[in-house]
Order: structure tokens, then C-alpha cells, then sequence
């Protein structure tokens, strides 16, 4: 596929796809005309990069975690210095600490709905049938 079909595919803009292609995230083919052609397969890579990016992860980081996200994995160490294990173990767990934040927000927020909608009074039929009508009038 073409850039802008990825780009429809994943909503990224164009300039960020050749962004994640600078960085070494994404590798397209070139056809004979020099268009970039993605694979299928990388509408979930440009996703998952968004994902990574989105939790705060820089792209030096990403580009070192994504062959485990490949099936089959091929796992490269040709940089993997003590520093950056400890930059991967140290980013690995401020995702850890995030994912828990999220969770206890949206079980807070399960729960309220819950009591919310427990104790919201029953609407009338007759108060149904005037908001009605006040929304298609």
C-alpha cells in the first residue's frame, strides 16, 4: 500500500509516517517509481508505535523494543549497553506504574457509573415523552 493508505489506515499524517521512517521504525519497499509500498503488517506497527510514543516512550527507545513486538521475534543486541537496560528497565516501569494509575481510575470511574445509574431515579413516562419532544422540537 501507498503512504496515504496507511496514513488512512492508522490516522498518522504522512510526514510522521516519513518521520518514523528517518528514525528506522518503519523500513517500506521502494517500487521501480520510488513510491514507498507498506506492507499490511504495518498498520499495526505504526499503531503500536503510536501506543509506545503515546506512554511516553522516545522513538530511541522504541526503535530498540520492536522487534518483540515482530512475530516470529528476531531480537538484535548489538547496542545493548548497561545504560540502556537500565533506560528499558526503568521506562518499563513507569508504563508499569501508569497501567496501574489507569486501572484504578477506570475502576473508580466503573464504580460511580454504577451508583450512579443505582440510584438515578426511574424517569416517568410522561417526563420521557416531553424530553422527547423537546429534543425533536
Amino acid at each position: 500500500m501507498r503512504i496515504g493508505e496507511l496514513s488512512r489506515l492508522t490516522g498518522v499524517s504522512r510526514r510522521l509516517l516519513r518521520y518514523y521512517e528517518e528514525q528506522v521504525l518503519i523500513v517500506p519497499d521502494r517500487t521501480a517509481n520510488g513510491y514507498r509500498d507498506y506492507d499490511e503488517r504495518y498498520v499495526d506497527r505504526v499503531k503500536q508505535i503510536r501506543g509506545l510514543l503515546a506512554a511516553g516512550l522516545p522513538t530511541r527507545v522504541i526503535k530498540q523494543i520492536l522487534p518483540c513486538l515482530d512475530k516470529p521475534r528476531s531480537i538484535h543486541f548489538p547496542d545493548a549497553t548497561p545504560e540502556m537496560l537500565a533506560l528499558l528497565t526503568s521506562e518499563r516501569d513507569k508504563l508499569t506504574d501508569r497501567i496501574e494509575v489507569l486501572t484504578r481510575n477506570r475502576n473508580a470511574m466503573t464504580e460511580y457509573l454504577a451508583e450512579v445509574e443505582q440510584h438515578r431515579a426511574p424517569v416517568a413516562p410522561s417526563q420521557r415523552d416531553s424530553s422527547e419532544q423537546l429534543l425533536d422540537g
